[in-house]
């Protein structure tokens, strides 16, 4: 199956070598996130309901890339540190 390759400057930009998303067939994967503020790359620390927004807002900037919302997911792993 053909891969495509989703990328939106309105999340932050991948460190290392993997991509904010793919698309393989129908299916979409999205990579992990964690708080990057994506116009400055800031990591916002301290506050976990800034944390977590941050990251659903990343998400989101993702998904919509792709073509979706976050309600098209259908499976969500949070890991929590």
């Amino acid at each position: 199956m053909q891969r495509e390759i989703i990328f939106t400057e309105d999340a932050p930009q991948a460190i290392g070598t993997y991509s904010q998303a793919v698309k393989i067939g129908n299916t979409i994967y999205l990579s992990g996130q964690i708080p990057l503020i994506p116009k400055t790359m800031e990591l916002i620390e301290g506050d976990m309901k800034k944390q977590i927004t941050r990251v659903f807002m990343n998400l989101a900037a993702v998904a919509k890339a792709s073509g979706g919302t976050l309600s098209d997911i259908s499976k969500l792993n949070i890991y929590l540190t």
